[in-house]
């Protein structure tokens, strides 16, 4: 029996970017069901969010951007953001009548015949001309690998497993990473655990003054030449800096954000470095990023030797049928609805056989 249906773009992920590429679609003329589908492994609506722990409220998001013709208003901030934008997106997604196939695991996309890909799922196989991946990097969180780490006798966590603050009480916590959750994890932590101690590879960098449109764009510039180059996205934040607020200026002054350089060794009790000094601890907390959860597209061989794929605009430039939404300058609430509607605008050109944009 055959179960390979065919449509013109699938779209993976309904997150941010997602739904935007969904958005530009159905506005443009596709027809949902017919012409796209969008595809999400997620339980419910709110990509990634929903994931977020309950003591990130919607208050401590740093720039929310609202979904294409559908504005975020009225949230209370001291509401969980998990429950505020998963709340958010359900109804953008009956607003606009854009049904979402979940929870649906995309195991693969290969070469099809006649030019198409074939998405592989566990309920089917798409057929399609174009496709736009936003499966963003929440499902890979990145784990570094140290000496001992293996021998460590207490709990190791990652940002995406953070269980809230309250369970760091009476703990001996290390946080690793020099990034927005690192810091928020400790100021948090902090007034809960027995000792925190803050450990990152290179020192932090502080933003003062505002963000403004020029240094977002200067940093979304200097993303974008990585991923033209093929090498693996950074993020935004790891360009800026962090802002200079009135909560970081207080765990400065509190010394709870007192950084000490990355330890060499993980030992049963706790952490040792180089020169001696030795720091028990009953939890690692490895606030260390994510990676692009782009495995499913192994099959195509994108990847370029530096380790990314290269990608010029939202467009993998080693296949033109390929859009990926919220990879790289993108991986932005702002970014990806940008992005879709780039996107959108040169799937539409390739399925019409017109010459896409260099």
């Amino acid at each position: 029996m055959n179960n390979t249906r065919e449509v013109e773009v699938v779209v993976i992920g309904a997150g941010q970017a997602g739904l935007s590429g969904a958005y530009h679609l159905r506005r443009t003329g596709f027809v949902p069901e017919r012409d796209f589908v969008v595809l999400d492994h997620s339980p419910g609506p709110g990509g990634a969010w929903q994931f977020r722990w309950p003591s990130l409220t919607y208050g401590k998001v740093h720039g929310m951007h609202s979904l294409p013709g559908m504005e975020l208003t009225d949230a209370d901030p001291a509401r969980p953001s998990a429950e505020v934008i998963s709340a958010y997106f359900a109804a953008y997604e009956r607003r606009f009548d854009l049904p979402v196939h979940r929870p649906v695991d995309v195991r693969a996309v290969r070469e099809g015949d006649g030019g198409r890909l074939l998405v592989e799922t566990p309920d089917g196989t798409w057929s399609t001309r174009a496709l736009i991946n936003a499966t963003g990097t929440w499902d890979r969180p990145f784990w570094p690998r140290y000496p001992g780490q293996e021998t460590f006798l207490g709990r190791q966590l990652h940002t995406a497993q953070y269980p809230g603050p309250e369970w760091f009480t009476g703990r001996r916590v290390i946080v690793v990473g020099g990034g927005a959750s690192g810091t928020q994890h400790l100021l948090e932590i902090a007034g809960h655990a027995a000792a925190t101690t803050w450990v990152t590879r290179r020192p932090p960098v502080f933003r003062e003054g505002p963000f403004t449109e020029e240094v977002g764009r200067a940093a979304v510039a200097l993303v974008e030449e990585r991923v033209r180059q093929g090498l693996p996205p950074r993020s935004v934040v790891s360009v800026t800096g962090l802002p200079l607020n009135d909560a970081i200026r207080q765990g400065i002054a509190d010394g709870v954000l007192d950084r000490r350089p990355m330890f060499d060794r993980i030992t049963p009790d706790g952490v040792t470095w180089a020169d001696g000094r030795h720091v028990e601890a009953d939890v690692i907390l490895w606030a260390t990023g994510f990676r692009a959860a782009v495995d499913h597209l192994a099959p195509l061989r994108l990847r370029e030797p530096g380790g990314g794929i290269r990608v010029d605009g939202t467009r993998a430039v080693a296949d033109p049928r390929i859009h990926l939404v919220g990879y790289g300058p993108s991986a932005s609430t702002i970014g990806a609805d940008r992005a879709g509607r780039a996107a959108v605008r040169d799937i539409r050109r390739l399925l019409s056989n017109e010459p896409v944009a260099a």
